[in-house]
């Protein structure tokens, strides 16, 4: 993945230089005051996300130990993250979890190498071009403690191209692909592009969702019969547009939201604003969906809808600047056709 920087290596480095191992030994009025806050603010946390633990339990200890490293990275992160409509780092749902917790609760995508853009470059772009304007891009799902980002990517992009041709907008299953596409693995992860060659290659109906409810784990598939209604993809492409995100605006634009593969680490922590920087550890692991793009302030940014419930970040949107290839979010990029 190019464009990111060694997120976790420097991340690690950094907190042992602001929060050396001594300082919490220490028995300082100072020190006794910043355990008592963040007692306090671990109370608060458990309240607000309705987090019940027994007190003084393993798994509470766990936990709160989890949630005072969290706020060592949200302190790292916003130093660093500084400017016009920077993005801003703080509690949120996942505030608990370790980071391999996370990683392995939510960031199970695989990218595959996606040849490189060999098209013209669109001209005379709008500054600004939002699907949602077009009333064509389904609310903000939740995936909940199941891999699963990468069928999200996959039917998001679907349900939106056939509303774009003029279909009624309608949730399209996401758990018919979780039990049927043989080559992914489930809620244990699975590639976008794997699962629109399966969809392509089967000429499989994905059925409305309300056919077939998604449950956040595995399950049998669920076979249909040919005559049965639904909506089946008839082919896809997939490039690379890293050094080519205007081209990737305009495939935007001419073929509707776009499944990508990010590297979605320092995402744990994000609570809105435009990802600018540190948002790499050079691995992509997380499926999303593009929407839209907005060049019309000082600081272009992608508009990016993710799978995490609408109180995640920007209403469960993520900005991240457009240019250099932040998160590699340029390296593996999928258009449907129907």
């Amino acid at each position: 993945m190019r464009g990111g920087h060694p997120y976790l290596a420097l991340l690690a480095a950094v907190s042992t230089l602001l929060f050396p191992p001594c300082c919490l030994n220490e028995s300082s009025e100072e020190t006794r005051t910043q355990l008592n806050g963040s007692a306090a603010a671990f109370h608060s946390f458990t309240a607000q996300f309705r987090r019940v633990y027994a007190a003084g339990g393993e798994e509470f200890k766990r936990r709160r130990l989890n949630f005072q490293d969290a706020t060592k990275r949200h302190a790292y992160l916003n130093s660093v993250s500084t400017g016009p409509q920077a993005a801003k780092y703080g509690v949120n749902r996942f505030s608990d979890l370790s980071q391999h917790e996370f990683r392995d609760l939510y960031l199970r995508a695989s990218g595959d190498r996606a040849a490189p853009f060999s098209g013209l470059k669109a001209e005379r772009l709008p500054l600004r071009f939002d699907w949602r304007d077009k009333a064509v891009v389904a609310p903000v799902q939740n995936q909940e403690a199941c891999g699963s980002c990468w069928a999200f990517s996959v039917v998001g992009a679907t349900q939106s191209v056939h509303a774009i041709g003029g279909w009624r907008l309608e949730q399209l299953s996401v758990q018919q692909l979780l039990d049927c596409s043989s080559q992914n693995k489930g809620c244990s992860g699975g590639s976008p592009i794997l699962a629109l060659k399966w969809l392509a290659q089967t000429r499989v109906k994905l059925v409305p969702q309300s056919e077939y409810p998604y449950k956040a784990e595995n399950g049998i598939c669920h076979v249909f019969s040919p005559s049965h209604g639904g909506v089946a993809v008839r082919n896809f492409t997939a490039h690379d547009f890293s050094g080519q995100e205007e081209a990737m605006m305009g495939h935007l634009v001419a073929r509707g939201p776009l499944a990508v593969i990010v590297d979605a680490v320092s995402w744990q922590d994000y609570l809105g604003g435009i990802i600018q920087h540190h948002c790499s550890s050079q691995w992509a692991n997380h499926a999303v969906l593009v929407v839209g793009y907005d060049a019309v302030g000082d600081i272009p940014y992608w508009i990016v809808q993710n799978s995490w419930g609408a109180s995640w970040g920007n209403e469960g949107y993520v900005f991240i600047k457009i240019g250099g290839n932040l998160c590699g979010i340029a390296d593996s990029v999928a258009a449907v056709f129907l």
